[in-house]
């Protein structure tokens, strides 16, 4: 059984109950701090795009990720405010200001609590595995394209472009710092976490020859004091109810896919079970809470995950550790933090975004079904060019449909006939999208008086199935023919029976027209 689980794989209600040794408290503090450190770009970046001030991305961030560690269903996963919901929040926030925001966040960490209440979280094991794959893949192209803007410089006739030759390629080398020391240093030892030891190089190499380049700080200010209670100062009527649903509808779904598909691929990487009900009711407190001290909305963040997964961050203490170490950055670390080169937690997050993507999914391309590869494809492509609820939701539907397609098919019969009789023996699944086919295996005008149909070998899937049994036994009857049922499951013929006798049911007994 791995470390820190009960017998049946979960996660014990309260991890910092489980004893700790001292070199696995130092191993989840270091986690918890690489993670923090990755964070501070991250979310000051999310914060602009959002259209506030980059505290409010920061409250949020350390707000969510300690609620999120402290009760949520999913050790080792690192939570804050996310790019994804920054991207939907930027609309509304143009249009009404960062009040409205607040008030939204707080409607959407509602919505997701009431989600959890009704314990829905466990539609996300439907998800398809291209589906995960496409997602995977999409975010991992996102998180690499993100760390370009920082290679950007506005100029100051307002348009944007690339940095100085010098500048560029003062970055360029300190981020291939960071890279080599992120990649080789596991290969030596696993005793620090080679993400931390990488953006201590760059910044050691950067202080150490006296280069100029950009730092955390160009960014913008992350010196604060402590988020204060904060009710949105916004008209609490039905007009502004009107504003704010459909904003925190669609965030309330992105926050949660994101987070529930994150928790799947975390699943797998630690080959542990997660619960994600808890999980979504801890992100919707996590908001509510943020929200209500002034931060926006946020979710699982699947590359600083994987930065604490990576450094050996397994238990709650690492996700604790990092919104602890935000806040004091807030408070009491800026300075030192501002100084920290843009490009060390650049090459950082390259290096996640290469260990993210699932490299095998290429290979493997034209080894598995096209309509899979399909899946996977569309989610990626429709993840990097709209959003991650939009993409898992365009997966699931071309999956289902191409699962109803392929089951459609496998519907066959083998036909029994006598002078008196004739039989019909199914196989396969009859719902919607096979009704058609199963009606056109029959020709009542030639067949005789008495037809049996056999479904000891069928499936009846859903209500369409039912209705197309009886539209059948309707065309014999008006030909004065009869139509007889059986091998029927129970709670079909129970059903088949409320039909005022339309169709003609047989005992469970065999009969053998032959």
């Amino acid at each position: 059984m791995v470390p820190g689980l009960d017998t049946v794989g979960h996660y014990p209600a309260n991890e910092l109950e489980i004893e700790l040794k001292a070199t696995d408290v130092r191993i989840e503090l270091l986690a918890g701090l690489t993670a923090a450190l990755s964070l501070v770009p991250e979310v000051v970046g999310f914060a602009l795009v959002a259209h506030v001030n980059p505290l409010t991305g920061l409250y949020a961030a350390f707000i969510i990720c300690l609620i999120a560690a402290l009760w949520g269903g999913r050790p080792g996963m690192i939570s804050g405010a996310a790019g994804s919901m920054a991207v939907v929040s930027a609309g509304l926030v143009v249009q009404h200001g960062v009040e409205y925001l607040f008030a939204t966040i707080i409607l959407t960490g509602i919505l997701q609590m009431l989600f959890a209440a009704f314990r829905l979280g466990k539609l996300i094991r439907m998800v398809p595995h291209p589906v995960m794959l496409g997602f995977v893949n999409g975010l991992a192209i996102i998180i690499a394209s993100a760390q370009l803007q920082h290679f950007h410089v506005h100029r100051p006739d307002g348009t944007e472009g690339w940095l100085a030759p010098a500048g560029l390629l003062t970055m360029l080398g300190l981020v291939a710092v960071t890279v080599l020391v992120t990649v080789l240093l596991p290969r030596l030892t696993r005793s620090f976490p080679s993400a931390l030891a990488g953006i201590l190089a760059a910044t050691a190499v950067a202080f150490a020859l006296g280069i100029r380049t950009r730092t955390v700080g160009d960014l913008a200010s992350i010196h604060g004091t402590l988020p204060v209670f904060h009710l949105p100062q916004i008209p609490y009527t039905f007009a502004t109810l009107q504003i704010i649903l459909p904003y925190a509808l669609i965030l309330a779904v992105i926050g949660l896919v994101e987070t529930l598909l994150t928790l799947n691929l975390i699943d797998e990487i630690t080959d542990t079970i997660g619960q994600p009900n808890r999980e979504s009711m801890a992100q919707g407190a996590g908001n509510l809470v943020g929200a209500l001290f002034g931060g926006m909305g946020g979710c699982a963040m699947i590359g600083q995950s994987m930065i604490n997964l990576n450094a050996g961050g397994r238990r709650r203490l690492s996700g604790v550790a990092a919104g602890a170490f935000l806040l004091s950055f807030i408070l009491v670390a800026s300075r030192l933090i501002e100084r920290i080169p843009l490009a060390a937690l650049v090459g950082v997050m390259f290096v996640v975004s290469a260990e993210t993507f699932n490299w095998k999914s290429l290979r493997n391309m034209f080894r598995i079904p096209g309509h899979d590869t399909l899946v996977m494809v569309v989610v990626t492509l429709v993840t990097v060019l709209t959003n991650l609820a939009v993409a898992v939701v365009a997966g699931i539907v071309i999956a289902a449909l191409v699962f109803a397609w392929d089951h459609a098919q496998q519907l066959d019969v083998e036909i029994a006939q006598t002078t008196e009789a004739k039989r019909y023996l199914l196989r396969g699944s009859l719902f919607f999208a096979s009704a058609a086919q199963f009606t056109r295996f029959f020709t009542p005008k030639e067949d005789p008086a008495d037809v049996y149909v056999q479904f000891d070998h069928a499936r009846i899937m859903d209500s369409s199935a039912l209705e197309a049994i009886e539209a059948l036994a309707g065309r014999y009857r008006a030909l004065g023919k009869t139509l007889h049922v059986r091998g029927l499951s129970e709670n079909c013929d129970r059903l088949l029976r409320r039909k005022d006798g339309k169709v003609t049911l047989l005992p469970p007994e065999s009969f053998d027209i032959a």
